[in-house]
């Protein structure tokens, strides 16, 4: 659906929660361990996006890339506050999902992932204000992409 203000684009929910921010593409997959510090920067000096900041924005990527270590920086990342404010990902990532999952149970944070089809991500605006709606339970995940909003981008 698209309309004067922007675009709605549906997928599938791996976790539930909302969020908006600004949008950040990721050109390729990325690791929370060693390739994210503390602060939410990407510090992998081999990922396109090296010095980009993921905390607060909707960050959307191809999928992860391991290691299983991945979910306990993104949980740690979600709890301090550093971490992004929700993931679209093209691919199901269970390593993501497992961080997004213990943050809620431990800390009572929600970031939401929502799974896009491949050619929905590369579709994507490099910049612009994103909502995501990831309704828990059989509802669609509801990704809001406002390029009239904010600056956005790096």
């Amino acid at each position: 659906m698209t309309s004067e203000c922007g675009r709605d684009l549906s997928g599938r929910v791996l976790h539930p929660g909302a969020a908006a921010g600004e949008l950040l593409v990721l050109d390729a997959p990325l690791s929370f361990w060693g390739g994210v510090d503390p602060a939410g920067r990407v510090v992998d000096v081999h990922h396109p996006q090296h010095g980009d900041v993921l905390a607060g924005r909707v960050v959307a990527m191809p999928s992860g890339r391991g290691s299983s270590s991945s979910s306990s920086v993104l949980a740690e990342q979600i709890r301090t506050g550093s971490a992004p404010a929700a993931v679209l990902m093209a691919e199901a990532d269970g390593i993501v999902v497992l961080g997004a999952l213990v943050a809620a149970e431990l800390y009572g944070r929600s970031m939401p992932i929502v799974q896009v089809a491949p050619d929905v991500l590369a579709a994507l605006p490099r910049r612009g204000h994103v909502e995501v709606r990831a309704e828990d339970g059989s509802g669609p995940g509801l990704v809001r992409i406002d390029l009239n909003r904010g600056a956005g981008g790096a």
